[in-house]
């Protein structure tokens, strides 16, 4: 197989030290395109916490999305999901072990400042107890029976569940780019909360002031006394820059998002050539 370009002078696995923490991205890095975990990567990731470092799942899904992974958590057992608006214990079915949620009024503002700045974005709220959305957004198939009314409704204090905390708004558009929709959406209501996009599509994700995946994982490995030059991380979309720029070693796939290849350290392989357990490989192997 041809070796990943470096994007700028390398640093082999074994000339520096080994790390104590791998955070790593779900779907695009971790997970293959059929969404499964392959069975070297299951066996990468079983080494290294036998090698006594911890592995952190990182991603944009919601806790109930995380059956392909929960039976690879090991240790300590938790996960930072929803792009760090939840700290989760896998093993404990994806209890909630921190929140750190968007308010409901800054959600509104959200849905205001878009609806003015671009016309034709529908959304959708989630939830810790589950996604609901307008009719006009992309249905999600894993989730049925899901509550279906515009958002001012899904954010209103007499919703059925607005007792839990909203983790993500979601905004989708079926015309504009999805770099360009971001762009416009961070101009548009920044102040109100963190913009970022995971699909390939105009979706953006939208979590409270300061949450990202960094922040949590930060929060997390500071409760661990870990350093950020201690973590190798990995990731291929935008939502995952800002942990990608805050770990003391970053790897994009051969996948990446054009921003994640240029802000990152190192490169290794694609999603679907095992990338990361390559590098878990090298980590243990120096």
């Amino acid at each position: 197989m041809e070796q990943p370009e470096n994007p700028a002078p390398d640093r082999s696995a074994s000339a520096t030290p080994r790390p104590r923490l791998i955070a790593t991205d779900l779907d695009g890095t971790l997970l293959r395109d059929d969404k499964t975990v392959s069975d070297r990567t299951v066996e990468a990731l079983a080494a290294a916490e036998r090698a006594g470092i911890e592995v952190f799942f990182v991603t944009g899904r919601p806790a109930r999305w995380m059956d392909v992974v929960s039976a690879h958590v090991h240790g300590h057992g938790l996960a930072i999901c929803a792009n760090g608006a939840a700290v989760v214990d896998l093993h404990q079915g994806g209890l909630l072990v921190e929140v750190r949620p968007l308010a409901a009024g800054r959600a509104l503002a959200v849905v205001e400042a878009l609806r003015r700045a671009a016309p034709g974005t529908s959304f959708a709220v989630e939830r810790s107890g589950g996604i609901f959305y307008e009719p006009e957004y992309p249905p999600f198939h894993l989730d049925p029976g899901a509550i279906i009314a515009p958002a001012e409704k899904l954010l209103e204090d007499g919703f059925p569940h607005a007792d839990t905390p909203v983790l993500k708004l979601l905004a989708h558009h079926k015309e504009l780019a999805p770099d360009a929709f971001l762009q416009l959406a961070r101009t548009a209501a920044g102040e109100h909360g963190a913009f970022t996009r995971s699909s390939p599509s105009a979706l953006l994700e939208v979590s409270g002031p300061g949450v990202s995946k960094a922040s949590t994982l930060a929060m997390c490995c500071a409760e661990r006394g870990i350093a950020a030059e201690e973590v190798v991380a990995f990731g291929d979309m935008p939502n995952d820059l800002e942990m990608l720029t805050w770990a003391g070693t970053s790897y994009a796939m051969a996948n990446a998002h054009p921003e994640v290849l240029a802000a990152t350290t190192h490169r290794t392989g694609a999603n679907t050539e095992d990338g990361v357990a390559a590098v878990i490989e090298r980590i243990l192997a120096g």
